[in-house]
């Protein structure tokens, strides 16, 4: 007789066991150092049942640490974790059986075909027979591979090999999926779709997700943000409340003598501007009339200027004075 396997538990019976669960992982003074350089530095913060929940930050941020250490990649060398309820100190056998984990660079083996490499992830977490054959078969539905499931998975497309990695983190429907910068080498349009099935895990399976990124467009996605910078989480709030932190819209000014100018409008408009990287930025209410009164005031010194709403870039350079994309070289 076969058995029907469906690729998620009811939406109605998730929703009940978060409700009465603990937050899905809980740090507290979290510090990792590698020889003398100290990659994280005093991390404390919870992540929900059910969020998705990203960690931003440019190269050098610590953001690949943490998720090493989450992952159990790594142990612990100062503060406490609990993921699931379980000390990441001393639980992280029974805890692998309770997440999934999707790496930065491809996992999946290329001469395999997508179900032989689902079957053989299956095996990793004890999984057998027709109970695996039928999971297997439910996720390669679920997620649009039906009609590759017998292809090479070197013939597919970056896309669709990052979809195949997801099926087999999901494979033995973990509480948990920790993602490490999962749009790594996707084109635009692969990347919205690789989150759309992300989304729609949350959505209809009520799993919480954890993704490490650089990519704005996927700091948006998530419900909250932990933004990261040379170690230390510098913020922690959704997207829209971030962006609401910055008085205003930003004004970017490219002048030919940037601090000159920055001193003149301090003078002339008691206006206080940031210098970044060589551009002058100002946060203003009514960025458009500022711009206005500043290029009759200083036209001959300004090369160029632009405003706008507040982006989680300007969000960050706000937090550190620092531009988002000048990080150094990532950790490890």
């Amino acid at each position: 007789m076969e058995v029907s396997v469906s690729p998620f538990d009811s939406a109605a019976a998730k929703s009940l066991r978060v409700q009465k669960l603990p937050p899905a992982v809980k740090i507290n003074g979290l510090s990792f150092s590698y020889r003398d350089r100290r990659a994280l530095d005093d991390l404390s913060f919870a992540i929900e049942r059910g969020e998705i929940f990203g960690l931003l930050g440019p190269n050098g941020s610590g953001k690949s640490t943490l998720f090493k250490l989450l992952s159990t990649l790594l142990s612990l060398q100062s503060g406490e974790a609990r993921i699931l309820g379980y000390d990441l100190r001393a639980d992280t056998i029974a805890l692998r059986r309770r997440i999934g984990v999707v790496f930065q660079h491809p996992s999946v083996d290329g001469k395999l075909t997508v179900s032989e490499n689902l079957m053989h992830h299956g095996h990793l977490f004890g999984l057998k027979g027709e109970y695996l054959r039928q999971r297997s078969a439910a996720m390669v539905r679920w997620l649009g591979l039906a009609k590759r499931a017998n292809d090479l998975a070197e013939t597919l497309s970056g896309g669709l090999q990052r979809r195949v990695e997801l099926a087999q983190a999901f494979l033995h429907q973990p509480e948990l999926l920790i993602l490490d910068e999962p749009s790594t080498g996707l084109d635009p349009s692969a990347r919205r779709e690789f989150l759309s099935y992300v989304s729609r895990l949350r959505e209809e399976q009520s799993a919480t997700i954890v993704l490490t990124t650089h990519h704005m467009e996927e700091a948006e996605r998530c419900d909250r943000l932990g933004i990261l910078h040379e170690g230390k989480l510098v913020a922690l709030a959704s997207p829209s409340e971030l962006k609401s932190q910055v008085g205003g819209d930003v004004v970017v000014i490219n002048a030919k003598n940037p601090e000159a100018l920055r001193q003149q409008m301090q003078l002339r408009m008691q206006t206080q501007a940031l210098l970044v990287d060589g551009t002058l930025r100002i946060e203003r209410p009514r960025g458009h009339e500022f711009v206005r009164d500043v290029v009759e005031a200083f036209g001959d010194h300004i090369e160029s200027v632009t405003f706008g709403k507040p982006t989680l870039e300007d969000v960050f350079v706000h937090l550190t004075g620092h531009r988002f994309y000048a990080g150094r070289a990532e950790e490890r």
